[in-house]
């Protein structure tokens, strides 16, 4: 038996400096880091005998291998380690921005000849203006359909607008003044665009006086078509500014921070306060999280800023942070954004009352995912009782296999997670080995390659492993899984339903259900149709097929671009990639004459000549088609 790992005799020689410390199991792996003004101290306070009594802190002394240290030269740098050490490695026990991304943003660059308004992730991407961030997908894409259509810029990217010759359908649906194609006055369409960043700025009551007046001098120069034109611009503003709370008469931007914690469970709120209005809040809710507060909530802000989030004047909190550890973070924050950055714990006042709205919202959030939460588990604990599973799937991949006549042979991973698509672990495979049509050596050759991973310790494993297919298929998976000697990971095999045909002339056609195959089973488990377990196998199982049949027509589309103008001589890689972007297809390279192709850059008439050769060979031409230019 493995002896447990001395932490007394670890914390004589750990450091009193400030710097990160890296907790590992047994198995090497980094299961949390953390960071400290003083190593050994911060370290020390996990196994005092009167110290934490949660269950996961009382835990520790039975899993540690090895504490690593790392000194830092002082806090920030700490942070800043520490940002980068969770990234990484992201360990188990450590709080992770589910997706990794940050808030999407609007940005409008006023030094273009034509402005228009970009989609970005990161605040410091790109110049111009910058305006957000907004807290959902759906929040930016209704603010973008509102500018498109009151405020008139143009939508399409620079190349589009270079090459177009007539104008697109935004104009014909008047949301676009088409300044591609017509000599449109530049003043007027700027004037659309500062008007449109005081809309993005929130400046909406200057706006809403401005448009009335333009509306009264278009009705009294009988413009009657513009001035109506300003009234739905004002109408749709007015309609905005009613969904915006107004929190506080400072013209500030401020983050209010919600926290609420049942045992090991936690969410946090994020409630985002733009030039005085309440924007946008967003909630991200933890489990197996059973470190102090402090320090959870540290490591949140610090992953929260570092991924390009907007970072505000002020971060208001719920409660003090480790000594120094706010001055530090002040420096750092101040650092990235550019300007002062204030962090404070109200006691009274407005700001008091921004954090207890962030608190309020923190719990309601943390109710309502603890009730899906319920929900879930009791979904899976009915899955184990009904398939004899050994593990409660909370971990669930899928394998699939697609080919083509035994062509560009490849296979799917998909993983659901508490019965949730977990899309940053999906995983394509490119078959190696298999050169003709044999599903059940494709699926040998991924399985062992994903398998094999976990043999070796570089990855966990599933708690259940779902094969697209029969009998056979889940033969070969298990023979993977016994020579790699994975014995703890359930396996089954999902067969889709089978169609018969019975009665007088075949007019009669049955579908049988869909049947579950279990290793050392005989015959197969049916699940009751329209059953919670059996949607849940079926969306796995649907996820891992179109996976693999969107990977594969991606092969057969490059492969059919490869090999049609690989042919064409002149024409290498730079070449193709310019066509490719200017015309979007190879259908429409095919349809371009010469002088369309000539347009595209860096192409002369003598590659101009060879493409369109290629593809109109003159012995096939009738006189009509003969090229241009």
């Amino acid at each position: 038996m493995t002896e447990r790992f001395d932490i007394d005799a670890r914390l004589k020689t750990m450091p009193d400096q400030p710097g990160c410390y890296l907790m590992k199991n047994r198995r090497g792996r980094i299961i949390y880091i953390g960071k400290a003004k003083n190593l050994r101290k911060r370290v020390q306070n996990y196994f005092q005998p009167s110290g934490d009594p949660r269950p996961f802190v009382r835990w520790l002394p039975r899993v540690l291998g090895e504490i690593e240290t790392i000194v830092t030269a002082n806090e920030k740098e700490a942070l800043i380690l520490e940002n980068n050490l969770v990234k990484k490695h992201k360990p188990r026990f450590n709080v992770q921005l589910k997706d990794d991304k940050n808030f999407l943003s609007l940005r409008i660059n006023p030094d273009e000849k034509w402005p228009r308004v970009y989609f970005q992730r990161n605040n410091t991407d790109g110049e111009g203006r910058h305006f957000g961030p907004y807290h959902s997908a759906g929040a930016v894409r209704r603010t973008r359909r509102l500018l498109d259509k009151h405020f008139m810029l143009r939508t399409c990217p620079d190349h589009v607008m270079k090459n177009r010759s007539r104008p697109c359908l935004q104009y014909q649906i008047e949301r676009c003044p088409a300044p591609c194609v017509f000599d449109v006055d530049r003043d007027e369409y700027m004037q659309d665009v500062e008007q449109a960043i005081m809309f993005l700025e929130g400046r909406g009551d200057e706006l809403i006086n401005q448009l009335r007046d333009d509306m009264q001098a278009a009705s009294e120069e009988l413009n009657f078509e513009l001035a109506a034109r300003y009234r739905d611009q004002i109408e749709a503003i007015e309609k905005v500014l009613e969904h915006q709370q107004a929190v506080g008469d400072h013209q500030i931007d401020q983050d209010a921070f919600g926290y609420h914690r049942e045992g090991d469970r936690l969410t946090i709120q994020v409630v985002m306060i733009r030039d005085g209005r309440m924007t946008g809040a967003r909630s991200f809710s933890y489990t197996d999280q059973e470190f102090p507060d402090a320090e959870v909530l540290s490591s949140f802000l610090n992953l929260y800023y570092n991924a390009g989030n907007h970072i505000p004047r002020q971060v208001l909190l719920p409660f003090e942070l480790d000594e120094g550890e706010a001055e530090s973070f002040e420096q750092l924050l101040g650092e990235i954004a550019g300007h002062r950055v204030y962090i404070k714990v109200p006691q009274r006042g407005a700001k008091k009352a921004l954090v207890t709205t962030a608190q309020t919202n923190a719990e309601h959030s943390f109710q309502k995912e603890h009730a899906r939460e319920e929900r879930v588990l009791d979904l899976l604990e009915k899955l184990q009782r009904r398939l004899s599973l050994d593990n409660l799937p909370r971990r669930i991949e899928c394998y699939d296999i697609s080919n083509f006549q035994g062509r560009q042979i490849v296979g799917s991973r998909v993983v659901f997670t508490d019965a949730e698509p977990d899309k940053s672990e999906y995983r394509r495979y490119k078959m190696r080995l298999q050169k003709g049509q044999d599903d059940f050596g494709s699926f040998r050759e991924m399985l062992m390659r994903r398998f094999r991973k976990i043999a070796e310790g570089d990855d966990d494993p599933p708690d259940l492993v779902v094969i697209d297919g029969g009998k056979g298929q889940l033969g070969q998976a298990g023979a993977v899984l016994e020579d790699l000697g994975l014995h703890d990971i359930d396996l089954i095999a999902l067969a889709k339903s089978r169609t018969d045909k019975s009665g007088f002339d075949d007019y009669e056609v049955t579908h049988s259900a869909e049947r579950v195959f279990v290793p050392g089973r005989k015959n197969p488990i049916v699940l009751k149709q329209n059953s919670a377990e059996l949607y849940l196998l079926q969306r796995l199982r649907d996820a891992a097929h179109d996976f693999a049949i969107g990977y594969h027509k991606t092969l057969r589309r490059k492969q059919s671009l490869r090999s049609s103008l690989d042919e064409i001589p002149g024409v290498g890689p730079k070449t193709k990639r310019d066509l490719l972007r200017h015309f979007g297809s190879l259908k429409k390279i095919k349809a371009a004459d010469i002088d369309e192709l000539l347009q595209v850059d860096g192409i002369g008439p003598a590659t101009a000549g060879a493409v369109f050769d290629f593809f109109h060979p003159p012995q096939q031409r009738c006189p009509e088609s003969a090229p241009t230019g």
